[in-house]
């Protein structure tokens, strides 16, 4: 049975404690992989099951590590759930994994990881480390997939690869919004999903 202090857990990192829009953290990738909504969720499931069964793992030795190499644990646990889930891609999705290039890779440097394993899992047991890591996997990728549905929408008239835009809308001289398909129009974007969020839950700077 799942108490209410797990689902609080869960729930703060969907969004009152959201990864993204409150901690400021992945913003690297979350400009990177959102051009198309395909790679955005590859990309967020790779995150949420790294982040996730590395929090276990770190939550399973934590009382094993030395404080003083914590960290290269962290990092050593982080990189073979990375290489598992790259070699994973390139197996069975190569032309999602060359789209993504080295962000795959990168989540071994994401601050989200590195942040749930040595601020989480190393004071709590297993199972809420597992939350904790869903949670904030979870909550990165709700804000990948929003941005990346307006880029592709916006940007190329599809999504998930597929025509949405009307043709009729092309024929009436509608033209897509190149600024979607840069760096740039995904900046704008996540920039004005952090201002609803933290408008909606009242978020004030201390």
């Amino acid at each position: 049975m799942i108490s209410n202090k797990d689902k609080k857990i869960v729930k703060d990192a969907l969004w009152d404690n959201n990864p993204i829009t409150y901690q400021i953290l992945g913003i690297c990738s979350a400009l990177a992989v959102t051009v198309q909504m395909k790679t955005a969720l590859v990309m967020s499931v790779s995150l949420t099951l790294v982040v996730a069964f590395s929090n276990v793992a770190i939550s399973l030795l934590r009382n094993y590590i030395p404080s003083k190499i914590r960290i290269i644990v962290q990092l050593s646990v982080v990189s073979a759930l990375v290489i598992l889930a790259d070699q994973f891609l390139k197996a069975y999705m190569f032309d999602v994994s060359k789209q993504l290039s080295v962000f795959v890779g990168l989540i071994i440097t994401n601050c989200i990881v590195m942040g749930r394993a040595e601020g989480f899992a190393m004071q709590n047991p297993p199972f809420r480390s597992f939350l904790d890591g869903l949670g904030n996997g979870l909550g990165y990728s709700c804000v990948l997939i929003v941005v990346s549905v307006f880029r592709e929408v916006l940007g190329s008239g599809t999504l998930l690869g597929f025509q949405v835009v009307p043709q009729a809308f092309y024929d009436a001289g509608y033209v897509n919004c190149g600024l979607m398909v840069l760096a740039p129009g995904a900046f704008f974007l996540l920039g004005a999903v952090i201002w609803v969020q933290r408008s909606i839950s009242g978020y004030v700077e201390q």
